[in-house]
């Protein structure tokens, strides 16, 4: 698929992503975001220069078979949360979240033949952007949304120290890409929707 049209599926799925999380925020008595004008689909106040473009555009270089990315992240301020620690679990959760209603509503339209030959392989490729940034979202390191949804069930000296390994959060991620750990977890989550949906993603 051209390269242009897989990077504003991304873009667009993590714009969505950081939206969800500041209008759970807005729900839950933070509107940091929209205070920031981050409550919005205009693409211009989320992209974010590396991890929007560049970093997208060299794994489609180096031909990687796990393609993502992500647009700057939206403030939220936790101590305005109310409930706080269920309002950040739940602030955390909406952006995964929302990439998979994605994924689902895409293989909906797919499954009852609602789209043409031109339509159909672009909404497979949302679906397989979707499910891997809500995966990738998930996991439990930080600065990614998992690490946040188990800091907000522990004490609170464990969660401040669970947050505060978020200036290592890049080191991190890194390190976990490298072992491969990414593709251990993603091929399940992939090979479970495609058994529940009937789409084959090929592998």
């Amino acid at each position: 698929m051209d390269i242009l049209i897989v990077l504003v599926i991304l873009i667009f799925s993590a714009i969505v992503h950081e939206v969800s999380h500041g209008l759970m925020a807005e729900k839950f008595g933070d509107d940091t975001a929209r205070e920031a004008g981050r409550i919005t689909l205009n693409p211009i106040p989320h992209i974010d220069p590396y991890g929007s473009i560049l970093l997208p555009a060299l794994l489609l270089f180096v031909h990687s078979p796990i393609i993502f990315g992500a647009a700057k992240p939206v403030p939220v301020n936790f101590n305005n949360l109310r409930p706080r620690k269920l309002g950040m679990a739940a602030v955390s959760l909406a952006g995964p979240l929302s990439n998979f209603l994605l994924a689902i509503i895409c293989a909906l339209v797919l499954r009852f033949g609602l789209s043409n030959s031109v339509a159909s392989p672009i909404l497979l490729q949302v679906i397989f952007i979707n499910l891997i940034l809500g995966t990738f979202n998930l996991i439990p390191i930080p600065p990614l949304d998992g690490s946040k949804v188990v800091a907000a069930f522990l004490p609170d000296q464990l969660m401040y120290t669970i947050l505060s390994w978020e200036r290592f959060g890049f080191i991190l991620v890194i390190i976990f890409l490298m072992l491969g750990w990414l593709q251990a977890i993603l091929v399940p989550v992939l090979s479970l929707f495609s058994r529940l949906s009937g789409i084959n993603f090929g592998l």
